[in-house]
C-alpha cells in the first residue's frame, strides 16, 4: 500500500526509524558549520515563462547550459527553478495544486518604498499577481505582496530597522 507521499509503508518506516534519537551513526554527531541557507528551488509549470519572469525583475540567470532547470544569482542565495511535478517527485511528495498556499513566502527588501512600488508594478507587468498592494506596517516598515506565474508568494518590503551591507545583504540586529 502507497502511503499519501507515494512511498512503501516499509520505506516510510525505515526512514523514521533513521532519525530515531539516540540511534545516529557517529557522522550525525558531530560538529558541523552554520547552516545556511544556499539555493531556493520553485517549482514551476511552465520554465520558459518562469524564466522570463524573474529576468523580467532583474535576476541575472546563470548555468544557461543546465537543462530542464534555470539557476539565477540572487545576492548569495541561488534562486532555481524546476519543473514542479519532478521537484515534488524527487522530494517524495505529491506536488499538490498550483496556486494554493504552499506554508511559505519568499521575501525580498527594498532601500525604499519607492523601490518596493517599482518592483511589484515590475512583476505584475511581467505577467505575476498582484496580492495584496503595499501598504505600511505594524512593524514600521511597507509591503506588499505578488505572486509568480506559478503562485508562489513574494513579500516586496522596505524595513528600515533591516539595513543593507555595502554588499547588499541585509545586516540583522543584535
Amino acid at each position: 500500500m502507497s502511503g499519501q507521499d507515494g512511498m512503501e509503508r516499509g520505506e516510510t518506516e525505515a526512514c523514521a526509524a533513521a532519525y530515531v534519537p539516540g540511534s545516529e551513526p557517529k557522522a550525525a554527531t558531530r560538529t558541523l558549520p552554520p547552516l545556511r541557507l544556499s539555493l531556493v528551488t520553485l517549482g514551476v509549470a511552465d520554465l520558459k515563462r518562469a524564466v522570463a519572469f524573474y529576468e523580467a525583475l532583474g535576476l541575472e540567470r546563470r548555468v544557461k547550459e543546465a537543462t530542464g532547470a534555470a539557476f539565477f544569482d540572487a545576492g548569495g542565495v541561488v534562486l532555481s527553478l524546476y519543473p514542479r511535478t519532478e521537484l515534488a517527485a524527487d522530494a517524495g511528495v505529491l506536488a499538490g495544486r498550483p496556486g494554493a498556499f504552499g506554508g511559505i513566502a519568499l521575501a525580498c527588501n527594498r532601500a525604499s518604498r519607492s523601490e518596493v512600488d517599482t518592483t511589484l508594478i515590475r512583476a505584475v507587468a511581467a505577467g505575476g499577481r498582484a496580492l495584496r498592494p503595499a501598504q505600511p506596517t505594524f512593524w514600521g516598515g511597507y509591503s506588499g505582496y505578488v505572486a509568480d506565474p506559478d503562485g508562489h508568494p513574494w513579500e516586496i518590503a522596505h524595513n528600515p530597522g533591516f539595513p543593507f551591507d555595502a554588499a547588499g545583504r541585509i545586516v540583522l540586529p543584535e
